[in-house]
Formats: structure tokens, C-alpha cells, sequence
């Protein structure tokens, strides 16, 4: 029964998110001018409704995730929680083979396989990285920026975070259309997805802690600057890579003491981006 009213709810979310994607589609952006190329890189219509679920989730962040993903990290050797994400990654590899296959890239689907098939059979279950394949992690979302889909506004959303109306509808329809959430779903095995997601969160914000932390520290504006890099991130993604990002304006801040230029790896933030953000320091006279 609670599985029942968790799909039922989770429909409702996709309903509200399409609905909610398709009204920030309907805005009108700058016309053809130097004005639209800002409106393309921060398109955030419900800024205001975004802010207060960044607030939200970064409380329950505080309150929460990060203490776990604190013990996480102190209690479990590091041999462990390598295995831990190979296992995670190694069970959404049928996803993005249907995602290389949707984008028509035979290559990348080629890879995803014979990653999941060797890694699965003589890793132990995905344990262990025995293919050392480097694959292209290829979600929903990106298939459809892939079919010409618009990216819509900017979201935040309760508990996943940044997002945009695309990538949020295809987080959505990944629930539904994932094989290992399907072959749960058929042996009657509850909840898969809520583990799944939860133990993800987990292995994510343990990779993740000081390059946060680091973040928030130096941004003048956290919320502006997760936005900034995610929406970058995803370009880079959605052209494996070949983006020709736009770079974070410098971000200048007055310390005590004096201090070099200072680079801020962000690579564990956003599935392994290796995008690093620099920022110029003064130093005080």
C-alpha cells in the first residue's frame, strides 16, 4: 500500500514539474540582443520559489545528510566506499545503455555492457571496477536535450536539488523505465529506487564535502554559484565534454591575511566534472 501511494505521489511530482516546465516555456526572452545571452545562462523565472527550496534543502543538509555522509567517510575504509560506488554505478549502467541507444550512439551503449557484463560477472556484482571502461554516464535528460528538447527554467527541487524542467521530467521517467527498477518491480520487491537514491545521496556527499564547503565559503552568493556550475556541468555533459564553457565571473573577497590565487577543485560536485573554477584573491594592503 505505502508503494502504491509513493508512485501515486511521485505521479502527482511529474505532473507538477511538466506543468511547471511548460509555463516557464511560455516566457518570452530578450530579443535578439546582447541581453538574451545572460537570459539564456541564468533563466530562473521562479528565483524566489527556487531560494526557499535551496534554504529547505540545505537545512535538511545540515541537519541530516552531511552528519551521515561525515560517519560515512570516518567509519567505512576508503577500499569500501570505492566498491560502494562502483556497485551504484554498475546498476545504472542498463540506463545509460538505453540512453546511448536512444541518442543513436552505438560506441557509448557498446561500452555500457560490456562495462555492466564484465564488472557484473567478475566483480562480484559491480563491486569492483574490473572492465576500467571509461563510459559516458548518459541520463534521460540529456537524451532529450540530445531529440532538440528545450532545457525550460531553472528548478530546485524538494530533497534532489538543482535542476532544470527537462532534466527534472527525466529524472522522473527514469523511475518508471530504469531495467533494475523494473525487474523490482516485477519480483515484487519494494523500495529499490527510495535505496537507491538514499545510498547515491550518501556516497555523493561523502565524495563531495570539502569541495562544498570550499564553495559556500567563497561565494558571495551559494545559490548563484550552484546554479552557475550546474547549469554549466550539464552543458558539458550533454556534449560529452566538448562544451566551450562560459567561465564564473572572478569573485573577490577581503581576507586577513595575504593569499595567493587560490583553485578550487569541483570535480566531485557534479559527477566527476573536471571543470575548475579559479578565483582571484587581493591581498590586503
Amino acid at each position: 500500500m505505502s508503494s502504491k501511494k509513493f508512485r501515486a505521489s511521485l505521479l502527482s511530482g511529474c505532473i507538477a514539474t511538466l506543468a511547471l516546465g511548460l509555463l516557464g516555456g511560455c516566457t518570452t526572452p530578450p530579443g535578439e540582443d546582447p541581453a538574451n545571452v545572460v537570459y539564456n545562462e541564468v533563466q530562473d523565472p521562479i528565483e524566489p520559489l527556487n531560494r526557499y527550496f535551496f534554504d529547505v534543502n540545505n537545512a535538511l543538509d545540515a541537519l541530516a545528510l552531511k552528519p551521515v555522509a561525515h560517519i560515512y567517510n570516518e567509519a567505512l575504509p576508503d577500499a569500501v566506499q570505492d566498491s560502494v560506488t562502483n556497485f551504484l554505478n554498475n546498476l545504472s549502467q542498463p540506463m545509460y545503455f538505453l540512453n546511448n541507444i536512444a541518442q543513436g550512439d552505438l560506441d557509448g551503449a557498446g561500452d555500457n555492457m560490456g562495462a555492466f557484463f564484465t564488472n557484473t560477472f567478475l566483480g562480484f556484482g559491480g563491486l569492483f571496477d574490473i572492465a576500467q571502461i571509461d563510459y559516458d554516464e548518459e541520463d534521460l535528460g540529456q537524451t532529450f536535450a540530445v531529440w532538440g528538447i528545450p532545457e525550460g527554467p531553472y528548478l530546485v527541487l524538494p530533497v534532489l536539488g538543482p535542476n532544470t524542467s527537462r532534466e527534472a521530467v527525466g529524472i522522473a521517467g527514469e523511475y518508471f523505465i530504469d531495467p533494475v527498477n523494473l525487474i523490482a518491480r516485477n519480483n515484487d520487491v519494494d523500495n529499490v529506487p527510495l535505496y537507491r537514491g538514499i545510498a547515491s545521496a550518501i556516497d555523493f556527499r561523502s565524495r563531495s564535502l570539502e569541495s562544498l564547503d570550499e564553495i559556500e565559503k567563497n561565494s558571495i552568493d551559494f545559490y548563484a554559484t550552484i546554479r552557475s556550475l550546474y547549469r554549466q556541468n550539464r552543458k558539458s555533459e550533454i556534449l560529452d565534454g566538448q562544451a566551450d564553457l562560459t567561465p564564473l565571473p572572478d569573485i573577490s573577497f577581503e581576507q586577513d591575511d595575504d593569499a595567493p590565487l587560490a583553485t578550487d577543485r569541483v570535480s566531485l560536485l557534479f559527477q566527476e566534472d573536471e571543470e575548475t573554477v579559479r578565483r582571484s584573491v587581493p591581498s590586503t594592503k
